[in-house]
């Protein structure tokens, strides 16, 4: 991507996004190496000794040279007025003075900078030198060249200007220097702004120009790229859990990364590069978009509404006021709307670090994710305000500070949301099973149970698939429950049903169809022995109190069971009749292990033929005589 876009609006801030595990790494690695690149190349500086390099109040340019910083060579004046042309510019009383290093020239919407610079390309130098406005808050640069014929040519870039009608197309104004080789010129740039601002600006050969662009749109490309690449996820994530948050955070996620881009110049580049009101305005009208969702996000994040309803209502009112606010901005003067912009940024970071900080006092590790987030971001809002204000020059680190920020909290807010997600989760999860478990053991329904025996009965009757039904009683329940507690009596329970899950196979269904009562099916068994042998073991355990548990607490178990090869009953009998079973046993019986008797068998009646028909015994002959 060759050359710069200017960008208008001063105060651009937004968004936040992540995936998880190794990705996530390797998706935070490359962005913060792509930034760290853009910010090694914004961070070169011209050699001093080229610096000093003027004859005669020219400066001479080598092709050694590269890029060198033109603000300390200009001289400036300023127009209060703005409407001063070229002509008025070059007569006499118009006196041009020294610029100092990081000016903050106090424009305004009319007013304009007029800077002058005497450039000397030296004998025999081949490069195409170019001068570069990297400064995002200018609304409009025009510069002034002398033609061969002796004529004043004018070119103008900036957010005003649709970047298809700049001269260079980028995400910053970039102007080429007509200078013969020998021949001293004087080039003259017009700077237009709604705000204070410093007007960096520095003069590059092609060549570094273009090494220079590359590298930031290195960074800028893998900052983007691990957004874009987290929204994906955040939608496939939202998609797979059905959770309508993730799909809230993608939204959020991708205005933030809309706003970065409108921030930085890369979507009047490559986005909307035609348009006119829309690329000065976007900036502005995302920032309050993606704010708005930051706080909404937040406030749903970290459950404000629920515990502070005062804060929750001010989240809320904060949030929904992005929207008319974002219309708003293009219709308010420009000097109020960056005010108000700059007001709404600074309420929103302070509204998202006050909840983060509550939140994490609560020791909700959210809160902590979410603090890690915003803090950084609030830091490079709190720089982008008082740039705005004209108390802070822009300068590169400055201008990408808001970006870095956005970079590094979209990840950590999505660790944030899948904290909370899982947890959310495991709530739904968990509610879920109190439909199909009992709460306490664990184990199936009752409901569910009576299903899975009539399924049972029903193989059994057609296909002839053996099955034991067995229930059991916890005896001594009762008399625990009165003497030691409700604690100590559901401790039993769960005693009983880790004995019971000892001695049954994975395949068996148990259940709990009553206060101290368990119910299991043992599929596939046709021997008295089999159920025999596991109730024994389960009464043995029961009687072997569990050592150091305090009181000394026994379990007394009885076993009612039926085999359905011995006795088919039905599925709707069965409960009553192992129930009844089990009521007829008193507490000391001596055998606490029974089983369903088998139905009596009847003898079939022998039937005697009197009808004298053939075969019958009046087919005897007489008796003779």
């Amino acid at each position: 991507m060759p050359h710069f876009k200017l960008m208008a609006v001063p105060d651009r801030q937004a968004g936040k996004c992540m995936p998880r595990g190794l990705a996530a790494r390797a998706l935070r690695l490359a962005a913060a190496t792509g930034l760290l690149l853009s910010f090694a190349a914004g961070g070169q500086q011209p050699a001093p000794e080229v610096q000093q390099r003027r004859t005669a109040g020219e400066v001479v340019l080598t092709d050694d040279a590269g890029s060198l910083s033109a603000g300390p060579l200009a001289q400036v004046w300023l127009d209060e007025t703005g409407g001063a042309g070229i002509e008025q510019v070059l007569q006499p009383g118009v006196h041009f003075e020294p610029e100092q290093a990081d000016t903050v020239h106090p424009l305004r919407p009319g007013a304009a900078v007029w800077m002058r610079l005497r450039l000397l390309r030296a004998e025999g130098e081949q490069r195409q030198w170019l001068l570069v406005f990297a400064n995002p808050l200018l609304d409009e640069v025009s510069v002034w060249q002398m033609d061969d014929s002796g004529r004043w040519r004018v070119q103008t870039a900036g957010d005003r200007v649709p970047v298809d009608r700049w001269p260079e197309a980028g995400r910053y104004p970039v102007f080429r220097l007509e200078l013969p080789a020998g021949q001293p010129r004087e080039v003259y740039a017009q700077v237009r702004s709604a705000i204070r601002t410093s007007v960096p600006v520095r003069l590059s050969t092609d060549v570094a120009h273009n090494q220079r662009q590359q590298l930031e749109y290195l960074g800028l490309g893998s900052a983007f790229g691990a957004l874009v690449l987290l929204i994906v996820a955040c939608v496939a994530q939202g998609w797979a859990y059905r959770d309508r948050a993730w799909a809230g955070y993608a939204i959020y996620a991708g205005l933030s990364t809309l706003c970065v881009m409108a921030y930085t110049g890369v979507a009047g580049h490559l986005l909307w590069p035609s348009a006119r009101a829309w690329a000065d305005a976007a900036p502005g009208v995302l920032a309050f978009l993606s704010a708005g969702a930051a706080v909404l996000f937040v406030r749903d994040l970290t459950a404000v509404p629920a515990r502070n309803r005062m804060l929750g209502r001010a989240t809320g009112i904060c949030g929904w006021l992005a929207v008319p606010l974002a219309p708003a901005y293009l219709l308010f003067e420009r000097k109020l709307a960056l005010d108000t912009l700059s007001v709404y940024l600074a309420l929103v970071a302070a509204l998202n670090v006050a909840v983060a900080w509550m939140a994490w006092r609560r020791r909700d590790v959210v809160g902590l994710w979410v603090l890690f987030a915003y803090v950084p971001l609030a830091a490079a809002v709190t720089a982008a305000m008082l740039r705005l204000l004209g108390w802070l020059p822009a300068s590169f680190v400055a201008q990408y500070a808001v970006v870095a920020a956005i970079v590094l909290e979209v990840p950590l807010l999505l660790v944030a949301l899948s904290i909370r997600s899982r947890e959310r989760h495991g709530a739904h999860v968990r509610e879920q099973a109190l439909a199909t478990q009992d709460a306490l053991t664990g184990l199936i329904a009752q409901h569910l149970f009576q299903d899975q025996l009539q399924q049972v009965v029903s193989r059994f009757k057609h296909d002839r698939e053996d099955a034991a039904i067995v229930f059991i009683d916890l005896v001594n329940h009762a008399r625990i429950k009165a003497q030691h507690g409700q604690t100590v009596a559901e401790q039993s329970l769960l005693r009983s049903v880790i004995k019971l899950r000892r001695l049954v196979r994975d395949v068996d269904t148990v259940s709990r169809i009553g206060e101290a009562r368990f119910a299991l099916i043992m599929e596939g068994v046709r021997s008295r022995a089999v159920i025999t042998d596991r109730a024994a073991r389960l009464i043995a355990a029961g009687l072997m109190p569990l050592q150091g548990l305090k009181p000394e607490v026994t379990l007394q178990f009885h076993a009612a069971a039926v085999l359905l090869c011995e006795n088919p009953v039905e599925a709707g009998e069965l409960p009553e009749a192992l129930g009844a079973l089990l009521g007829s046993m008193s507490p000391r019986t001596r055998r606490p292990i029974r089983f369903l008797d088998p139905p009596d068998t009847q003898p079939i009646p022998i039937q005697t033929d009197t009808s004298g028909g053939p075969g019958s015994d009046s087919e005897l002959l007489p008796a003779s005589g």
